[in-house]
């Protein structure tokens, strides 16, 4: 089976499940030609796993301050140059295409008719699940940015529907985690007030992750420059995990068992979601406004919340292997099937039952 595979490159969360996705297309004999789009091409790093893979620009969005800036996204875009890329872009020659939420590929698959499955977060909002409901021209883009036939949506809960557990690196990581330790990744926000908040909490040793200001130690704060390696080292350390609230980096902080605090970029609806299911489920804190007063009580209050997820991954390169698309409700049967309940959440999926009730779910919150 030949696949082409698009990967959304802003941020880093679909090019970490599209790491996993690699390991095990790789292990099971697919021929998979990946293409990345949303940043420029200096900006992508660590990604041997993909080996000769291309990149376009794309689009993207200009977040400032922690906030969604839509004037400055709407003047970046390159329209002319996404139409050129979608129409140049040939598809055919691959059995199949699959976006995780990356225009280009989606598109020209769309234009060509070769068949496009969607694989990632956004797909799960195809269904009536915990949202954010203030925006109805964002929730527009977002269901037509990247199309697809067939979508395989993927949550923390199923909500009552057939949507996939998160899909979650495979790697051995030594879970040693340091109750003193913070990871802290917040790439919207403003670093230097980032810092000034952590120095606020002389109590504990954080780690930032950024891009704008220099590594070193400044008092209780480390500063990292972006590495893979380096991040999930600090991930496996600290039992505490300070970030936006998007899919990727959430579902490995659970996966390991971190005590969370999210705050959405403001102005992205995912995130806003994302941010109501961590409220809904009682998976972790979440803020639209951060500062040191915030981040203390944070981190003397609220518990650690551990979810044992199986290998995703796996089980969908098996799905894809087996040619039969219409068996997306055994697939997230099976795999919620492997999932322990936790804390009072049923995660258990019965395709057969009517839908999500929230009281079933977290009856024991």
């Amino acid at each position: 089976m030949k696949i082409l595979y698009g990967v959304q490159g802003t941020g880093n969360g679909h090019i970490t499940r599209a790491r996993a996705m690699a390991v095990e297309m790789q292990a099971a004999g697919l021929e998979v030609d990946f293409v990345f789009s949303g940043r420029a091409p200096e900006d992508y790093f660590d990604m041997s796993v993909f080996g000769n893979y291309r990149t376009f620009e794309g689009l993207s969005f200009v977040a400032r301050n922690g906030q969604l800036d839509l004037v400055a996204t709407y003047r970046k875009a390159n329209f002319i140059r996404l139409y050129k890329d979608i129409r140049a872009l040939n598809t055919h020659g691959y059995d199949l295409v699959i976006t995780d939420f990356e225009p280009i590929v989606a598109w020209a698959a769309k234009r060509q008719g070769v068949p496009c499955i969607g694989f990632g977060h956004q797909y799960a909002f195809k269904y009536d699940i915990p949202r954010y409901k203030k925006n109805v021209i964002a929730q527009w883009i977002m269901s037509s940015f990247a199309p697809a036939a067939t979508q395989l949506g993927a949550h923390w809960h199923h909500f009552g529907h057939p949507i996939l557990p998160p899909l979650i690196h495979g790697q051995t990581l030594v879970n040693s985690a340091n109750a003193n330790q913070v990871l802290v990744y917040l790439p919207f926000e403003n670093s230097e007030a980032v810092l000034e908040w952590l120095e606020g909490v002389p109590a504990y040793q954080f780690r930032l992750h950024c891009k704008d200001i220099d590594p070193g130690v400044y008092g209780n704060v480390e500063v990292f420059a972006f590495s893979r390696d380096v991040f999930q080292r600090n991930l496996s350390e600290c039992e505490s995990v300070l970030c936006n609230a998007g899919f990727e980096l959430n579902s490995e902080a659970l996966q390991l068992g971190r005590r969370i605090l999210a705050k959405p970029l403001k102005g992205q609806i995912e995130q806003h979601s994302n941010a109501i299911a961590l409220d809904l489920l009682g998976l972790a804190k979440t803020c639209d406004v951060l500062n040191s007063a915030t981040i203390q009580d944070w981190l003397e209050t609220s518990r650690v919340v551990q979810i044992s997820y199986p290998n995703v991954a796996k089980a969908v390169v098996a799905w894809l292997q087996s040619n039969d698309d219409s068996n997306v409700m055994d697939l997230c049967e099976s795999l919620w099937e492997q999932t322990p309940n936790v804390r009072g959440i049923n995660f258990q999926y019965d395709k057969d039952a009517s839908l999500w009730d929230v009281n079933k779910v977290t009856a024991c919150h």
